[in-house]
């Protein structure tokens, strides 16, 4: 599996996921959800060039222009909740993309003990294309890992990209020793060291889904 961190190039995406870190600028919940759609259309375009591309003619007022423009067929898909803005950030640039949308959470059984629940998930046909799979935080991998296999059962994509801006040391490395070492790429934009005991990343930036949401019971 091969990893790209976006966060080690200056660009404005730094900028973003400072703000959605900043303890202050992320009790607006509008302003936290906008700034994750701006991480997924970042994220989107570095994407977008990786994909197939050809020359199409496309007729103007004046001529014929030639234009490389992409071939592929997308579906882009995300784990519920905190997902959901960055799932958005991405379908802004892949207009004809399809979609797909998987429930999992932690299910906590004694103590600090949890395991992955998945409850729904709703997709296309994925053989052949490039699917995208977003998910703000990536502290475990476990979840994503359950999500990808589930998504599996519905065809083989071309090309999985995994989504991730806010990963863990510990996930990167899991999910390298989980999932296939080739036609999957994880993408993130900050790889934090520690991972406590309840399998929260520092710094990190909280829960996503009660930031971009409200705090759930």
């Amino acid at each position: 599996m091969k990893v790209i961190n976006l966060g080690e190039k200056n660009s404005l995406l730094n900028t973003f996921v400072a703000q959605m870190r900043d303890k202050k600028i992320q009790k607006d919940s509008m302003r936290f959800r906008k700034n994750l759609e701006r991480v997924g259309n970042i994220f989107a375009y570095e994407i977008s060039q990786t994909m197939n591309h050809s020359i199409k003619e496309v007729e103007t007022p004046l001529g014929i222009a030639d234009i490389q423009t992409c071939d592929s067929k997308v579906v882009v898909a995300c784990i519920l909740r905190a997902g959901l803005p960055l799932h958005e950030g991405i379908l802004n640039f892949f207009d004809e993309a399809q979609n797909a949308f998987v429930a999992a959470y932690r299910k906590y059984d004694k103590g600090e003990d949890f395991h992955i629940n998945i409850e729904y998930c709703s997709t296309p046909d994925l053989t052949g294309k490039t699917l995208i799979l977003a998910d703000t935080m990536l502290a475990t991998g476990a979840s994503l890992e359950i999500a990808y296999k589930r998504l599996m059962e519905d065809g083989t994509p071309a090309h999985t990209h995994l989504v991730c801006p806010i990963s863990s040391a510990y996930a990167v490395e899991y999910l390298q020793k989980h999932l296939p070492e080739e036609d999957v790429t994880l993408w993130v934009a900050a790889v934090d060291e520690e991972l406590t005991s309840r399998s929260y990343i520092v710094p990190g930036l909280g829960d996503a889904g009660d930031l971009a949401y409200g705090e759930k019971k």
